[in-house]
Parts: structure tokens; sequence; C-alpha cells
């Protein structure tokens, strides 16, 4: 059986809250879908959405695409009109897309409320879109919207919808769950049926929404149910709750269920173009997510790093590079020698028969973290320490003499406070007294120590704080808790992030920001002077 991959990331995904994708942002992402190796991509309705429009009109011109066509979305014609007079419908032919979407009303109680229609009518209008545009050339997928809650109400409806669909010339019908609601067991009963209704040759579909959070599940049942054709989005994006995360759902058929679904060899280069495409989203990639999420091959517990030192697939359910991610350990409380000796060996360092090293180490991250370190969300930190335990010290790029801090508001009540710091210390054989300014005490710390390194260290100039957190571990002490900083850094290549721990906020943010810089003159390849 062959198996039809359609993603609808650049219009169904787009509809997720506070998500904004400019033309230029759907240029740029339908190339990593089509490096993903997926047959369809959604461009978007156009005539409905002028930025849609636009982009179907640059697609024709700066797009070339490999392994995908691009879909052109839109609705069957409108009550009283004919497909060849709709304005909407003609839209759709004028972007030139090879195939157009159209969605459809399969539930009858849309079609008697939502469109004010007959039954009878809304059947009439698919046939008549359908086959005005599969004899203009163009190949017609069906999205048979709110069909699952349409057919648990009226079954009889839903299939001769289906039916009709396919007979004007449909060369696929994707049921949608279009509310998100249906459970795997119902998705799979329900899809059989239709199945047996339209017989073998049709292709259909599965559409689904995550609402009871079974996207991919119920996708996975309409496929063991006999649907050929999936629909998604990369991440899961989508309304509400997203859509059906479309890189799981092909990782669990291609790799559980052996069915070849992506073209070239885009699985394997999935998690390095989800992120790309959470990067042009502006969305954060959820470390968690299946498959390609940063947590995904994460190990933190150390009876788990005794058995993956024996054989990683004791504690994976796949090898992590086969969707592009690779294996990490987590250092923490939980660590135990094999967790230090697997990350140490993931970092660079050879512990292998260092037994003492070992034990030092496994001591030092056990005693840091009862004080309210925590390592397995700062790496560099914990390469830091793992320097200072297996070389004896880390590079000495300074020396701190003192730092202080001043946070000052004048006049009236809504001024704004003015923040500004001192760092004094030496570097490459001078003595440095800098005064930074900046948005607060802490900003103010980091770029004053940012202008006490540049003249030795000019490569800081290229350091960026992308991240910063704060948590307080002992509230009952109020504003004399301890204080735990976590904080992000990026070379605009690779980002890092390090811990510190104070009495307030300014010492734990200190002690993060010196880790930072130390570790990135390191992997800058920068020598201490």
């Amino acid at each position: 059986m062959t198996f039809h991959v359609y993603d609808t990331t650049l219009r169904d995904g787009a509809q997720q809250e506070g998500m904004n994708l400019s033309v230029s942002d759907k240029l740029a992402i339908a190339p990593l879908l089509d490096e993903l190796g997926v047959g369809f991509i959604e461009g978007g309705w156009p005539g409905a959405v002028p930025k849609d429009t636009d982009f179907f009109a640059r697609a024709q011109k700066e797009l070339t695409l490999r392994n995908a066509v691009l879909a052109a979305f839109g609705a069957t014609r409108k009550v009283g009109l004919q497909a060849s007079e709709d304005p909407q419908v003609l839209a759709l032919l004028a972007s030139q897309a090879p195939v157009i979407t159209l969605v459809a009303k399969f539930d009858v109680r849309h079609v008697e409320r939502a469109l004010r229609t007959t039954p009878e009518e809304n059947l009439a209008m698919i046939t008549d879109t359908v086959s005005f545009l599969v004899a203009e050339g163009r190949r017609v997928v069906v999205d048979a919207e709110h069909f699952f809650d349409g057919y648990r109400f009226d079954p009889e409806y839903s299939r001769r919808a289906a039916v009709t669909a396919f007979e004007a010339g449909a060369e696929v019908v994707a049921l949608c769950d279009t509310n998100g609601g249906m459970l795997p067991n119902w998705v799979g009963e329900i899809v059989a049926d239709v199945r047996e209704t339209v017989g073998e040759g049709p292709i259909l579909g599965m559409h689904a929404h995550n609402d009871t959070g079974c996207a991919v599940a119920n996708t996975l049942a309409a496929v063991d149910a006999g649907a050929s054709h999936v629909q998604g989005t990369v991440n899961g994006y989508g309304e509400r709750t997203g859509n059906a995360d479309l890189i799981t759902v092909v990782a669990n058929l291609e790799l559980k269920g052996g069915r070849i679904l992506l073209a070239g060899n885009g699985l394997a280069e999935s998690s390095r173009l989800a992120h790309a495409i959470s990067e042009i989203t502006n969305i954060s990639p959820y470390a968690r997510q299946p498959y390609v999420g940063a947590s995904a091959f994460a190990h933190k517990a150390g009876l788990h790093a005794s058995a993956i030192k024996v054989d990683p697939d004791l504690y994976q359910h796949i090898d992590p590079t086969l969707v592009g991610n690779d294996m990490r350990m987590l250092i923490s409380e939980m660590a135990g020698r094999a967790s230090i000796e697997l990350k140490g060996k993931e970092l660079g360092f050879d512990l292998a028969g260092q037994g003492e090293v070992l034990t030092r180490v496994t001591t030092r991250v056990k005693e840091a973290e009862a004080n309210g370190y925590t390592y397995d969300a700062a790496d560099a930190s914990f390469e830091l320490l793992l320097t200072e335990e297996v070389r004896g010290e880390r590079p000495q790029y300074f020396t701190v003499e003192s730092w202080r801090t001043i946070v000052e508001r004048t006049g009236h009540r809504g001024t704004v406070p003015v923040s500004e710091a001192t760092v004094k210390l030496q570097a490459g054989g001078q003595r440095q007294v800098v005064t930074g300014e900046g948005n607060g005490p802490v900003n103010a710390l980091d770029h004053a120590l940012r202008l006490a390194l540049a003249t030795v260290y000019p490569e800081i100039a290229h350091f960026e704080l992308i991240d910063f957190k704060v948590r307080i571990l002992d509230q009952m002490h109020g504003t004399d808790a301890v204080t735990r900083v976590l904080i992000e850094t990026t070379d605009g290549q690779r980002s890092w992030s390090t811990v510190g721990v104070g009495a307030n906020l300014l010492e734990a943010s200190w002690e993060a920001l010196t880790d930072s810089a130390i570790y990135g003159l390191i992997h800058a390849g920068v020598d201490p002077r």
C-alpha cells in the first residue's frame, strides 16, 4: 500500500495562538518540509487570505520542490452558485497549485445550521466543486470536516458524502476529527466502516486534532483500519491543543510499523528540521517532544546509566540517530559513577578506569545538588566541574578582585531606576576597572564583565545571553532565601547553560555569568592570556 504524507503546518499549524507566519516565513519553511520528504505541502487559502495569495504567487518563482507538491486550501462552492462562477473556487485555480484541498461539510448538523442549506444541496456543492476542479486538471483532496462527530450523529449521511466526493473525482477523502474529541477505538471502528462502504480502491485519509491528547494515536488507529493518507503538522502546531505531530506519526509508522512514508532520508534529519522550523516560527522547541525533543533520549537515573553503559538499547525504544537525535546523560543527585562516566565520554573525557576521579566527581555533584545546584540543565557548569577534577583546575582567563552593583532611582514614582555595576579584575596581565550600565543589576553586571574582558578577549563580543531563569529554593526564608540562577548563552553557532547558587540573586547570577564566559572562551579555542 502506498502512503501519502500531507503536511499542513503552513495553514492549519499557523492557526496556533501566538503564531504569525509571514510570506517569507512560509517560503523558508516549505523547503524544510520538502527536505523532510513529505508528499504534500498545504500552503494556505488563496483568495481568502491575501498573504496566502501572495505566497502561491511567489512560490511559483522562488520554490523548487523535489519531493512535495503544493496544495491550495479552500472550500466547496457557495450555496446557490455554480463552481465555475464562485470567485473563491476560481482563486484556487489561479493559485496554480497542482493539488486543491476542499473543506466540505460531512456533519448534517453543520450543513443545516452553519451553511443553512439542505443536505442534498451540500452534496451537490461537493459534486459540482470537485468535478469542476478535476476537469480543470487539478488533483483534489476533500477534507471531510467534522466527519467523526457527524458520523456518530448520522452515519448514513456522512457515508453518503464520502461516496459522493469519490464519485465526483476526489483523489483522497481525509476524515477530519475537527473538534479533536475522538478516541482511538472510535476512530478505528468508524474508519473500518467507511473503508467497507467505499471499497478498497479509494484513498482514505486522517486529519486529527489533539484535544483529547490522542491525535497521534487516532491517526495510527485510522491507518490500521484502512487509511493510507495522513495529515498533520510539524511539532504538532495548530489551534487549541494542536494537530497530530506529523514527525511522531511518521516515525511510529516507519520505525514501528515497517511502512515507508517519507521520500529520501528525511526521517534521519527530522530532529534538525523540526528545530529549524521552530526557529522560523519563533516558538521554542518542546524538550519532551517524542523522537525529536532534546529530552527524548536523555537519561537521569543512575540505574538507567548503569544499564546503558552495558547496552544503550536497554533503556531506549529506538536508536536516536534514526531520527537525527542523540542520547544524553543528565547529571543530578541521582547520578552514579556510570552516569558520570557516560556524561564525561559525551563531553570528551575518557574516565574509564579512573575510579578515584569518578568517586570525587560523583560526591561533589551530590553535595552541590544538595546545596541547590542543578547540573541536568547546566551542562556547561558540569563540564567546568569535570575539568577541575580531571585536570586539577579550570583555565584561568581572569581573576576577580571585586564587583558591586548600584540601583538608583531619583525623582517621582514613575522614574525608571538606573542600574550600574563596577567590576575589578585581572586579565592578560592588566588590571581592569570597568563600570557598566544595564536594565537591572544583573544586566549591568553582565555588561561590566564583558567590557572588562573585551580588551583582552575580543571573542567575548560574540557571546549573547538568551535566557535567564531564577528559582527561590527555600521559600520559607522569604527574601533571605537561597537563590538559583540558570542562564543560557549563545555565540551564534551553539548555546550553553550555566548555573549559579547564592544567598541572593546577584551572587548567584555572578557565578553563572563568569562560568558562562569561561566555558565560551574554552570552546572558542582561546588560550588564557
